[in-house]
């Protein structure tokens, strides 16, 4: 089966010269790359490599956006691929983040003429995602709060995703980094200990020197592969340090009570400065049923419903749950809560997470509150819609039915 290498990152040089270094390794290699910059007005510029051909192209889309590339010329090139060539690399355009490509890859069914409908990961084996990364600008990137058109990296005028998560996301879903200069010890190189922690798994090489991990050959068994994660995976993925190093260090912040809503809104600033990652479960004294979903990356942050606990749920929702979730609520299963819990992780690098955990913690219902019942905690303030954005344009709180409060996309 024709094996497929998913190549990412905004350092561009870096790339170019990761790739150099494959062609060497394998010099029957195909690298599929496209060039987004000209997006906006429908165009996207292709390039297709392999041995002495190198055959640029200009592809017209009926309506420029990026799925709209992945549906009418990513798809359809790496299922004409499949089985005729030994490894493709897909090279991403620097705007995009790796998890949405592959969850594209292994999600979206690709149907050729007269031919059933397929997902390109049952012609080929995705066996991962390589990031190139410059450790001189990388944290500054992944800790900021600029925007995608700040730094001339949107091809759209609405994408307003903030550098920090590329930056973020990018490396996260990496089963290999490569970096375009040596890194130091963690102990004493900020970026290096930041990345332990980030991206446990994943091996680090720098061009020149690389070997066959750069097609994703070796990697520990915990590697992502190219599959994107779920809501209730587990946090912590590999085994990242959790001691303190460079002043960069790992909060693993678990509660078994409700979150005061308004009381979180005034405690999530403590999540954006000095983080430089933060992602988890949260539940909210206003919705019992719903799981949210945290995230954030440098000075930016989302909150969006991700699904329900299964507490109080129809067979049908335990069914499609999983073994998995199944087994890992049974064994955490409150009498009262059920499955419902606060799952936080948060990497710091400049910030005090003894600070970030009291802040936390002061967010939860109290004592009285819990003692108050369900009827007075459905009254609080909610300042959250079921997709909430930080910063926000809005932080007024509202009362009443939270389902009611905003329309899904709006802070």
């Amino acid at each position: 089966m024709t094996e497929l290498v998913v190549l990412c990152g905004t350092a561009r040089d870096g790339a170019e010269r990761t790739i150099t270094r494959m062609r060497e390794l394998d010099p029957d290699l195909v690298v599929l790359h496209h060039d987004l910059h000209d997006l906006a007005r429908g165009r996207v510029h292709r390039r297709y490599r392999h041995g002495e051909l190198d055959r640029r192209t200009v592809l017209e889309l009926a309506h420029g956006c990026v799925s709209c590339t992945i549906r009418e010329d990513v798809l359809p090139t790496l299922a004409a691929l499949a089985g005729t060539v030994r490894r493709v690399v897909l090279h991403l355009d620097p705007r995009l983040e790796p998890e949405a490509v592959c969850w594209a890859l292994g999600s979206v069914l690709y149907e050729a003429d007269g031919q059933e409908p397929v997902l390109i990961t049952d012609l080929v084996d995705l066996r991962g995602v390589v990031t190139v990364l410059d450790p001189d600008t990388w944290l500054d990137d992944a800790t900021g709060d600029a925007t995608l058109p700040e730094h001339g990296l949107s091809a759209l005028p609405d994408d307003e995703r903030t550098v920090a998560q590329l930056a973020v996301g990018q490396v996260e879903f990496a089963d290999v980094i490569v970096t375009t200069r040596s890194l130091g010890p963690p102990d004493t190189d900020r970026t290096a200990a930041v990345l332990d922690r980030l991206a446990p798994t994943a091996p680090r090489l720098l061009p020149a020197r690389a070997d066959h991990r750069l097609f994703c050959d070796g990697v520990p068994a915990a590697s992502r592969r190219g599959v994107p994660g779920g809501v209730h995976d587990p946090l912590l993925r590999g085994t990242p340090p959790l001691e303190a190093a460079s002043g960069v260090r790992t909060l693993l912040f678990s509660a078994r009570r409700p979150f005061h809503p308004d009381r979180l809104h005034e405690a999530i600033d403590a999540l954006l400065d000095g983080v430089v990652r933060a992602r988890g479960r949260i539940w909210l004294a206003t919705r019992p049923d719903a799981v949210l979903w945290l995230e954030s990356a440098g000075g930016g942050m989302r909150i969006g419903h991700a699904g329900e606990w299964l507490d109080g749920a129809d067979p049908a929702a335990w069914e499609e749950a999983g073994d998995e979730r199944r087994a890992l609520a049974a064994l955490a299963w409150h009498p009262r809560w059920g499955d419902r819990a606060q799952d936080l992780v948060v990497l710091c690098h400049a910030a005090d997470p003894d600070a970030i955990d009291a802040a936390l913690r002061e967010a939860l219902l109290s004592d009285a509150e819990i003692a108050a019942g369900e009827d007075a905690w459905a009254a609080l303030p909610d300042p959250f819609g079921w997709a909430h954005d930080e910063p926000c344009t809005d932080p007024e709180p509202v009362h009443g039915d939270p389902a009611g409060n905003e329309r899904e996309g709006e802070s």
